[in-house]
């Protein structure tokens, strides 16, 4: 029996517990953990860390009628989301939909039961998509779910923010909340998160019912913060055009070529963060004007490319 699938049947255990079970119930009831004591204690304890490090909480409580016994569950009403009155087709389809699209390692393993998804679906399905996972993941879940500000660095700079939601555009993570620091709606790449998000204790916060953080676009990273704006044009070949567009929203494109390409107007005032994303572009992207722009760009990459 693989890990996986001892995971799902450990979950499926651990929930569906009328009383905390003991590690030795545990064992007894879940296959696939080796013999010896030790060795299945270690199995036991690496299995809890997993389904921790994806925010599934498994408490450890007296075990009822005991004087000392431990055991361990999980609280379904903290795990499953509230019943969404699925029809029948519409289930199907949402299991259709779940069998499409993977998440990264054991990130997924329990997105269709989270969703009340009854089984899987009644047809063959080729998975059509790969959704990333990266250890902020369950830390941010939580938070919304708890509805706890966290805090965090990114690129290099301390956030607190109320964390409303979660959004996945163009491949990429991104948070969605209130910055306490600005007062406003802001989103965050969670892939250029340092570190991992820390809660912050004592704290809790409520979405104001008058805020569609759902259809949030990210923040053009380019354009925040003080100081003058200079309109850059940005040409982006075909293989990031698409991706350039999402990133900075149709309204920049000031052109569209035959090839696919497509060039953008912009509104600069970091440039740093102006700078990163052009050369995250990895040379398919080449600024037009202004010139001092182009030179800043030069000057940059010069010594990284060993030109003097």
């Amino acid at each position: 029996m693989d890990k996986l699938e001892r995971l799902t049947n450990l979950l499926l255990v651990l929930l569906s517990a009328e009383r905390p079970m003991t590690l030795d119930e545990i064992v007894h009831t879940v296959e696939g953990y080796p013999a010896g004591k030790d060795a299945r204690r270690q199995a036991f304890e690496r299995d809890k860390r997993i389904l921790r490090e994806q925010g599934i909480e498994v408490l450890l409580e007296p075990v009822p009628g005991s004087a000392d016994a431990q055991g361990y569950r999980i609280d379904p009403d903290s795990y499953y989301l509230a019943d969404l009155g699925l029809s029948d087709d519409e289930q199907e389809a949402l299991n259709l939909a779940l069998a499409a699209v993977r998440v990264d390692e054991e990130a997924g393993l329990d997105a269709a039961w989270k969703l009340g998804a009854a089984g899987p679906p009644s047809g063959p399905v080729v998975a059509q998509a790969s959704l990333p996972s990266t250890p902020a993941l369950p830390v941010f879940h939580e938070a919304i779910r708890k509805r706890t500000p966290v805090e965090f660095v990114h690129r290099g700079a301390r956030r607190r923010l109320e964390p409303y939601g979660l959004l996945f555009r163009d491949g990429f993570w991104y948070v969605v909340g209130r910055d306490r620091e600005r007062d406003a709606l802001r989103s965050f790449r969670i892939d250029r998160i340092s570190g991992v998000p820390e809660s912050v204790p004592g704290q809790t916060f409520t979405v104001p019912a008058d805020v569609d953080w759902r259809h949030t676009m990210p923040a053009e990273p380019w354009s925040m913060g003080e100081g003058p704006t200079t309109v850059a044009t940005v040409l982006v070949d075909p293989v990031y055009a698409r991706t350039a567009e999402v990133q900075s929203g149709s309204e920049a494109v000031s052109e569209r070529r035959s090839d696919g390409s497509v060039v953008l107007r912009l509104p600069v005032v970091n440039l740093d963060l102006f700078r990163s994303w052009v050369i995250e572009m990895v040379g398919h992207a080449e600024i037009l004007s202004p010139p001092e722009l182009r030179a800043d760009l030069a000057a940059w990459v010069a010594p990284l490319a060993g030109v003097g």
